[in-house]
């Protein structure tokens, strides 16, 4: 009796087991369910709601023929030709077609920069064929934006901004433009990657990737989500040797644009904040040479003088972590951090000097093109008197010597240029490998300035008897700084 109540009890857990896996089982597909979005049937509905809001934008700008120069008299012929050409026809009309989209039922448009940057004349269509003589109100070559006005007569069907931070891979996205001169023309897909930057982008780019045919023509039209809002600005492509698309197209995310947009509608361009640091990747070694205990943060290589950061205290070196409350897990995603908080805000910065954390307050101040362009050498520094100091540095490859004005002048280093001459290489180093060449000058080894070569390889040895397999050097070169992370290899 005991055994067979026993197997009894067993059979009845085993059920339960059972049954509450099936439950939970059930749960988890129910859940995945909810969080899914699932292919609408059609398109239709979402396309006949926003096209009024799309808009196609043609431009023309006047080009001047450049008169044929030469010593032949067959050159003077053409000379003649062309002269009498443009006396007849002084400049040829060029049109290029874009696309863009209302915000405001006043007439307020954003497109592309590069869709109006030359132009002379700007052109509206809205979707009933009705053209408008538009106005640029500003500007953005950073990002590529630009903000239009016309004077409609009656108000115009706005579209709103969505939430591009929302978007996740593989959610359904509809593109609407005017590619090749074929206006309102809608496209579908998904998107397909996030945080993209392309080569020679801009410092603020943070591309959405789709796979919705875009094509030119659709520069500067919307980029919808499944609710018909904008969380994209159609920019770029992919494109074979044909100009079409492969499938692969970019779009400006909403959450950049529509601070810089709303910048240029009140003031006519956009200000930005500005930090007054020249930053670099925390890459492994780089991140092993300055003691971090993870490979992230934005490197500082140089500090403006006067500037933001300089007053409250950041110096070269430092590794900034935190800006504002906000992880900088990549270099890249910092410019677009300071470039969006208010000039004048007070902003807590954490970063990292020589293995410590260190809180700064920095007053963000105005980027303007002085401000990028400042420079921060500034520091006089008297000319060592010959001989000058020379040595090598076996462990990394460098032969090295003090700067004098014969090195100065052979190298074209500026007078106030300080620290220690890179005068050889060797080609199976570790600096060899990491680009060094003669002429670079190592400012600070490990953090730490260094004026002679004995300098340097006293700080090598430091970090060797201290058990580093890498050592950190400011390298300036061509007007700039740079860290280089380089392996001690011996000596």
């Amino acid at each position: 009796m005991g055994i067979a109540t026993a197997a009894i009890d067993a059979a009845a857990r085993r059920f339960r087991w059972i049954m509450a896996l099936g439950v939970f089982t059930a749960l988890t597909l129910a859940a995945v369910a909810v969080q899914a979005r699932p292919a609408p049937d059609s398109f239709a509905d979402l396309a006949e709601k926003v096209l009024p809001g799309v808009v196609n934008v043609s431009t023309t700008q006047s080009v001047k023929d450049e008169a044929t120069t030469g010593d032949q008299d067959l050159d003077q012929f053409f000379k003649d030709f062309f002269d009498r050409q443009r006396k007849n026809n002084p400049a040829r009309r060029m049109t290029s077609l874009g696309s863009g989209f209302i915000i405001d039922p006043s007439g307020y448009i954003v497109t592309n920069n590069h869709v109006v940057a030359e132009a002379d004349e700007v052109t509206v269509r809205l979707q009933n064929d009705t053209e408008l003589k538009a106005t640029i109100v500003g500007r953005d070559e950073k990002t590529d934006l630009a903000l239009l006005k016309v004077e409609p007569k009656t108000p115009l069907t706005a579209l709103s901004w969505g939430d591009s931070e929302a978007m996740r891979i593989g959610d359904w996205v509809l593109a609407i433009g005017n590619p090749f001169g074929l206006g309102g023309t809608v496209t579908a897909g998904i998107v397909s990657a996030r945080n993209r930057m392309l080569e020679g982008s801009g410092p603020y780019d943070d591309f959405i990737q789709t796979d919705a045919s875009i094509n030119r023509g659709n520069s500067g039209g919307p980029l919808f989500n499944s609710a018909g809002e904008v969380i994209g600005i159609n920019t770029a492509i992919y494109a074979n040797n044909a100009g079409g698309s492969v499938g692969i197209g970019f779009a400006i995310p909403s959450s950049l644009a529509k601070n810089v947009i709303a910048q240029i509608r009140q003031y006519g361009h956009t200000r930005r904040g500005w930090l007054g640091v020249r930053i670099q990747t925390v890459n492994d070694d780089l991140a092993e040479g300055l003691r971090l205990q993870q490979t992230k943060g934005a490197l500082v290589a140089n500090v403006t003088d006067g500037g933001p950061a300089d007053k409250a205290g950041i110096k070269q070196g430092d590794v900034i972590l935190t800006f504002d409350g906000k992880e900088v897990n990549e270099m890249r995603t910092l410019p677009r951090m300071v470039a969006e908080t208010p000039i004048n805000a007070k902003v807590e910065v954490v970063v990292s000097r020589q293995g410590k954390q260190m809180t700064f307050t920095v007053v963000l101040g105005e980027l303007t093109e002085e401000a990028e362009q400042a420079s921060v050498q500034t520091n006089q520094v008297p000319e060592t008197a010959p001989p000058p100091k020379e040595g090598k540095i076996a462990a990394l490859g460098l032969a090295l010597s003090e700067l004098t004005t014969s090195l100065r002048q052979k190298y074209s280093l500026e007078d106030d240029a300080k620290g220690v001459v890179v005068t050889d290489v060797d080609a199976q180093g570790s600096a060899a490998e990491k680009g060094l060449h003669a002429g670079d000058v190592i400012v600070e080894v490990d953090q730490q300035a260094v004026s002679t070569p004995g300098d340097v390889d006293k700080r090598v040895k430091e970090a060797k008897d201290r058990g580093y397999r890498v050592v950190t050097l400011l390298v300036y070169r061509d007007g700039d700084y740079q860290w280089v992370a380089l392996r001690i290899d011996r000596g």
